[in-house]
């Protein structure tokens, strides 16, 4: 299949496009000038269903939603649009709104680029001690762009957000360093949007520096949502599932980090092919989605989806907490209201399903589990633990916040008991100040 993309430039070219309402159209044009807008004709022929387009969980997670911006915003936005401001003037007042966005949260920036020889390698992030990120230069955009994303920033043209890097010579040097490292992940955007060769160079240069303590390498890529035929009729299909089953064959593990969100995304025999065809290369594919309101959030979705992952020969993951960023006040779903879905979600699944972990949130210290909600001594609390931290000490370690019905995020918390701070804050404060 030829692939085709919509865009912010072409979007009315889009067939189906006239069943919305030119309110609608006009909504989709104000909020794509400020967070990042990208569809293409997979998405739109067989997921979308345009006849409920306003309901569609596909098409909310494809298509700008005018809550997506506060009011005002919206309103700024759409007054410059409507009154034919310059491109300058419009991206100009979009960087202005999209500074109001976090644009990097949890630290991206400020504490997970390390050095090597006293050089920022700004193409990777060290946060945990035994993963490192790669972000391939080639690989810093996707098929399509899911509106949650947390990496919006990367394809708005703010060019000091990006990681990107060519090197994958420094990559190498860092990790012969840096011995506690075991699994590398390469990320982007989406790496899967690179060609073949370049695929291949990066996994074929990896294998071939016999890095004695690299045991994993894992792929996140949102292509089987999005673009499955990367993997069935491209023109570089072959090669790039011959670099997978390279790794695979020098003995390292493989790891496809799918990104599904909805169940509807694993229904297409396209989808089902294309997994089929990466699995057979010996490669594992796990699953994972933050919980998303207007899309997810209900608990039934994610038992379903989760269900037809294992049918599917998938291994469910994670289920993370949306970000602090962007459009989180659309897609946000409280803490507690997340773990009411998952747990709900958890107890319709047979064991096989419950490799999944969540509600997690990957904060600034690490990533924070949701275990449950008690109560102890009369007060009502969180039980939270780190599935991964910036120390690995603070791992599996439960700790109590207080309640909160309207937390969204790990900021929002307080200790509980009359504590003043949570075990993990002084020596985190001591890590950025030193």
């Amino acid at each position: 299949m030829r692939y085709q993309i919509y865009a912010l430039h072409n979007y009315r070219q889009i067939p189906q496009i006239d069943k919305l309402s030119e309110e609608d159209k006009f909504n989709i044009e104000v909020v794509g000038s400020v967070l990042p807008f990208k569809t293409n004709n997979y998405v739109v022929d067989e997921l979308i269903d345009w006849d409920n387009y306003k309901e569609d969980p596909i098409f909310i997670l494809n298509f700008p939603q005018k809550n997506m911006l506060d009011e005002a915003d919206f309103n700024h936005m759409a007054k410059l649009i409507k009154s034919n401001a310059d491109k300058a003037t419009i991206k100009e007042e979009a960087n202005i709104i999209r500074e109001k966005l976090n644009p990097h949260p949890a630290g991206q920036l400020e504490y997970n680029v390390p050095e090597l020889n006293g050089v920022k390698l700004t193409g990777v992030q060290h946060k945990y001690n035994e993963t490192m990120l790669f972000f391939p230069a080639q690989g810093q955009t996707c098929h399509a762009y899911c509106t949650f994303c947390f990496r919006w920033p990367q394809f708005t043209n703010m060019d000091e957000m990006k990681f990107a890097m060519k090197e994958i010579e420094s990559v190498i040097a860092y990790l012969k360093e840096h011995t506690e490292i075991t699994d590398v992940l390469i990320t982007g955007g989406d790496p899967m949007v690179m060609k073949g060769k370049i695929i291949d160079h990066y996994l074929t240069s990896l294998i071939e520096a016999n890095i004695p303590h690299l045991r994993n390498i894992r792929i996140g890529s949102k292509t089987l949502g999005f673009w499955p035929y990367r993997y069935l009729t491209d023109e570089d299909a072959e090669v790039v599932l011959n670099a997978f089953k390279k790794v695979t064959d020098a003995g390292l593990s493989l790891a496809f980090m799918a990104h599904f969100n909805h169940y509807r995304e694993l229904e297409t025999e396209t989808v089902q092919n294309a997994i089929k065809k990466i699995r057979a290369t010996g490669a594992q594919i796990r699953t994972q989605s933050p919980l998303l309101n207007n899309i997810n959030a209900k608990p039934e979705i994610w038992s379903k989806m989760w269900q037809k992952q294992v049918q599917l020969g998938l291994i469910p993951y994670y289920m993370f907490i949306a970000r602090d960023t962007g459009a989180q006040k659309y897609f946000g779903v409280t803490l507690a209201d997340a773990w009411e879905i998952f747990q709900k979600a958890y107890t319709r699944v047979s064991g096989i399903c419950r490799t999944v972990r969540g509600p997690s949130m990957s904060c600034t210290p690490g990533k924070v589990r949701i275990i449950g909600i008690t109560e102890v001594k009369g007060e009502k609390s969180f039980v939270l633990e780190f599935i991964q931290g910036r120390n690995s000490n603070w791992v599996a370690r439960p700790f109590f916040a207080k309640y909160s019905a309207k937390a969204l995020w790990m900021d929002d918390l307080k200790p509980a008991f009359n504590q003043e701070e949570f075990f993990f804050e002084e020596e985190l404060s001591d890590m950025f100040l030193g």
